[in-house]
């Protein structure tokens, strides 16, 4: 069963922009930028359509005019030293931080651009540092909008809080700003200035469970909503998304970005991801939080991060790509709900 209910915010007809992002440099491990080429490979444009949804792909984001900058930190962490002596000494750690925020900044402007034509940008990672350029892409078409995170980490270490400088952990911090500002304009870390900015209090996370020491004192300083995984194990899923909705969007008012890390499954649902944490979200969980968000009338634009067709076996990788394009249909309107049925009480 699939509708399309009234959107605040889309024209008719109803449209889908896929935005594949095939990009592992937020990260270390291999195979993540595979990701958005299986889930298309698995038929994701015709499920769409299938609901009825006009669609939009002109192909994967190969980012083809986008180098590894020279002056750029290399994916093994090192580089020349005369090299890491220019960069600002407060990230000489973090992984290819130019590399990533010539990317982002790509991405944002394709989702702005989709945003702006009244589309529904659905972005295929890919690595969950892309959401610092899908969600300044959305804020940028829709200043107002909240987030809905859904992952199993909090992604806002800082500059500072970051022990493995991989920034897939990091595109919180740098959208709520809350690292210090860039000491010139020649500075690595002005580089992603264009970032644009969230408030905290339209922040809200569902699915937490592997939270650095450093990022635990970011969302307690900040007084950012998260519910863990005890929270949906006390309320059940319902309650929580009921009450995230209530944080970030008390009217129903707001545009909703919903950002979905696929590793806020539980492994024995998704296990081909680069982070797995056992104790995750059930299949259930994960896509009632999507239908639930579909039913709002707000959702304007959706991420689907870190599927990793390496770093499993192939039943594995086809588990987690299914249900990778299953969440995605249920946030567009693919119900569990298969029949309606009327009973009939008769005295």
């Amino acid at each position: 069963m699939s509708s399309i209910p009234s959107n605040k915010f889309l024209p008719s007809p109803k449209t889908v922009a896929i935005v594949g992002c095939p990009f592992s440099g937020g990260q270390s491990k291999l195979g993540v930028d595979k990701g958005p080429i299986h889930l298309v490979q698995e038929g994701l444009i015709d499920q769409v359509e299938q609901l009825g949804w006009r669609v939009v792909f002109d192909g994967h984001h190969q980012f083809e005019d986008i180098s590894t900058p020279p002056n750029d930190i290399q994916p093994n962490g090192t580089s020349d030293a005369a090299v890491k002596t220019a960069l600002d000494a407060s990230i000489a750690r973090l992984r290819s931080p130019l590399l990533v925020a010539q990317v982002c900044e790509s991405v944002a402007s394709a989702v702005q651009a989709h945003a702006e034509m009244g589309h529904l940008a659905v972005t295929l990672g890919g690595d969950h540092s892309l959401a610092m350029g899908t969600i300044s892409g959305t804020l940028r078409a829709y200043d107002q909008a909240c987030v809905i995170w859904i992952d199993a980490h909090a992604d806002i270490n800082t500059i500072h809080s970051t022990d493995s400088g991989n920034i897939h952990g990091m595109p919180l911090s740098f959208l709520l700003k809350l690292n210090p500002p860039a000491p010139s304009p020649d500075s690595v870390l002005a580089k992603f200035d264009w970032v644009s900015h969230l408030p905290a209090e339209r922040l809200v996370y569902i699915g937490l469970r592997d939270v650095d020491k450093g990022e635990k004192e970011i969302l307690r300083k900040h007084s950012i909503k998260a519910f863990s995984m005890h929270e949906v194990d006390r309320y059940g899923i319902g309650k929580v998304v009921e009450m995230a909705l209530d944080h970030v969007n008390p009217q129903r008012d707001r545009p909703i970005h919903l950002s979905f890390d696929v590793d806020a499954l539980d492994p024995s649902v998704a296990p081909s991801t680069g982070t797995p944490v056992r104790g995750g979200l059930t299949f259930r969980e994960g896509h009632y939080i999507c239908e639930a968000i579909h039913e709002t009338g707000l959702l304007v634009a959706f991420d689907l991060m870190e599927v990793n067709p390496a770093l499993a076996d192939a039943e594995s990788v086809r588990q987690t790509v299914t249900v990778g394009c299953s969440l995605v249909r249920s946030a567009l309107g693919k119900s569990s709900v298969t029949a309606t049925f009327t009973v009939c009480i008769f005295k």
